[in-house]
Formats: structure tokens, sequence, C-alpha cells
């Protein structure tokens, strides 16, 4: 997925003197913060900058939270994830740090530098293609989100991730809540791929393609499961419908953007009575469908499509597609956000 924004001398949120991780901007700028120390300490093993030349500690220092170990790509040896945990003052009673998680990790997006990006395009090629989960890198992150919850309840355990990394964690968030482990999550600019129908300004029309595009996606769904002679009965979203992530999407970013037609489109048609048909609809990529009624699919669920979460959209102005996607934008301070929590009926 496109790159995060590799300025790093941007600072982080300095407007936040005292931290309180029930607040929710405090836990979504720090969510993204935490991920800016993936990006950030990559960089300094490209550059070889350790020890006090390192840009990356305070990024996670400042929050009281310690790097406790890399999560390393096996193809490259690139830096992809960190697991950081959490560290209060010895002020701090067992009281206070209630809804604070004692491990969070995290992971970057794609970085175009030259000792990461061949890698990193390799693996949003596989997102697109849905076939992240079969990934070393995926495989790699898996076992160290299973490894944390293994080790705490897992409500001390949150994930986070940008762009490429964002999907990383829903996957990961997907997994697990299979299993009946619903981890915090908080997924900054999160890959959703479709055509571009959330740009177009003609509401009339965006709805009409959307109705059709919901039509033909439960025809090729019901046609796909009559050539796998599938005989699953159970609606595969109930299992993920307790989970809601935090999807955090700019509408000046295309590469998230269609997340907020995803979820109004289904209220609109529960609305109209068609409610059926988009539960239908929503589980399946059309891309996916056409592969698979001719053969060439598998029966994976594609990454990007989730029965419930909860919505924040920035409304406040990007001056470019850059900024639109950029993980900066999550810790800024007076941001216009909208938030609407969506669950899965």
């Amino acid at each position: 997925m496109a790159s995060e924004r590799e300025d790093f001398s941007i600072s982080g949120p300095l407007h936040l003197t005292a931290i309180d991780l029930t607040n929710a901007h405090h836990r979504r700028s720090v969510a993204a913060c935490l991920v800016q120390g993936v990006y950030v300490v990559e960089r300094d093993r490209q550059q070889q900058r350790q020890g006090t030349q390192a840009l990356a500690p305070p990024w996670w220092e400042f929050f009281q939270f310690k790097l406790l170990r890399h999560l390393k790509d096996d193809a490259d040896f690139s830096i992809f994830g960190a697991i950081y945990e959490y560290k209060a003052p010895p002020s701090h009673s067992e009281l206070s740090t209630v809804g604070i998680p004692r491990y969070v990790i995290a992971f970057r997006g794609t970085l175009t530098k030259p000792d990461s990006f061949s890698r990193d395009l390799e693996l949003d090629f596989h997102l697109i293609r849905n076939g992240l989960h079969m990934t070393s890198r995926f495989e790699i992150a898996m076992q160290a989100v299973r490894n944390m919850v293994a080790s705490v309840s897992n409500s001390n355990v949150w994930l986070a991730g940008h762009s490429l990394g964002s999907a990383m964690a829903m996957l990961a968030g997907k997994t697990m809540a299979k299993t009946g482990i619903f981890l915090e999550a908080f997924l900054f600019n999160p890959p959703f791929f479709s055509a571009p129908i959330e740009r177009i300004k003609d509401k009339k029309v965006k709805h009409g393609l959307r109705i059709a595009g919901s039509v033909i996606t439960a025809g090729l769904a019901l046609a796909a499961k009559k050539n796998y002679n599938n005989s699953r009965s159970v609606d595969p979203f109930l299992a993920l419908s307790e989970w809601v992530p935090c999807l955090f999407v700019n509408p000046a970013d295309h590469i998230c953007s269609e997340y907020i037609g995803y979820f109004e489109h289904r209220k609109k048609m529960e609305d109209i009575g068609a409610g059926a048909i988009e539960r239908l609809a929503t589980q399946h990529s059309l891309g996916g469908l056409f592969m698979n009624v001719m053969g060439k699919g598998s029966d994976s669920d594609p990454v990007h499509l989730i029965p419930s979460a909860n919505l924040i959209v920035n409304l406040t102005p990007s001056r470019d597609l850059k900024e639109a996607h950029g993980i900066h934008q999550w810790w800024k301070p007076e941001l216009n956000l909208k938030s609407q929590l969506h669950k899965y009926k």
C-alpha cells in the first residue's frame, strides 16, 4: 500500500502533556505513535543509527512503553512490527491501569526505501490477491499475537497498524476473533479493494451502483457456493460480529475511503428491505467471486471485509493524498472526527 511519509523529523503529539488511556483521543494518538515507532526503527536500522543516534525510542518511551522486541521479515530482515510492553510508573495503583494494555503489537506499512521496498511491494501484491495469510511475514506476526495473548488476558493486548500494517493487524484480529478472542484494534487507513465508488459526487448514481453491485455480488456468491458444493449454512460473519475494531479512515484517501460507503450502504439496504441480499454481498468481493466461479479462486475470506467496526472518519481537509493517507494525521489536536458504530445483524 502507499507508503508512510518519510519525514521523520515531524514531531508527535506534543500537546499531550499527560496521557489518559481511558480517553479516546489519547488512545488513538498513542496507538498511532507506536505504529510510527515501527516506521522509524526500521529507518534507524537502514541508516545504521544506534544508541543515542537512534530516532525511534521517543515514540514509545514518552508514553511509558518499552520496546520488548522487533518483528523481522525472514525474507529481507526488515523490521515490520514491534511488541511494546506498558511499564506503569511506580506511583500507579493496579486500579489506575485498568483499560491500559499490557502489550501493544504494532505493524508499519510500506516504506519506499531500497532495503525494504521490494519486499513490502511483494506483500502489497499478496494483499491485493487475497494471499496475505499465506506469507511468512503474516505467519511471524500471527505467532507473535498468539504468544502475547497466551501470556495475558486478551483485554491486555492491543493491535495497531497503518496501511499494509493495518491489513496485517486486521487479519490477525479476524483470525483471533474466529476463536472467540476479541482484541482491541486500532486500524489506520486500512486498505479496501473495490471500484472507487465513494469518489462519485452524485449520491443517486453512487447508491444505484452500490445496489447493482450488491445484487451481482450476492448472485455470484450463490453461484460460487454451488460451484464448490459448499453446504455451509452458518453465516461466517456471525462468528466475527462481536469483534469491533476501530477503523480510522480519511475520505480523501482512496486507499481506505470505500469503508465509508461499505458501512453506509449496508444500513441503506436494511432500510429498503434488502438486508438479506446485502448480508450475503457484504462478505464477498466481486474479483474474488469471479475467480471462484471460474474455478481459480480460494475459500479465503477477503481480508478487508469485516462485519462490525467503530468507523472514525477524519473530515479535516487534507492538502494531498500523502497527507490523507499518512499516520501523522491521527495524533493531531482538534481533528474534525465523525465516529459511528456499525454492528452486523
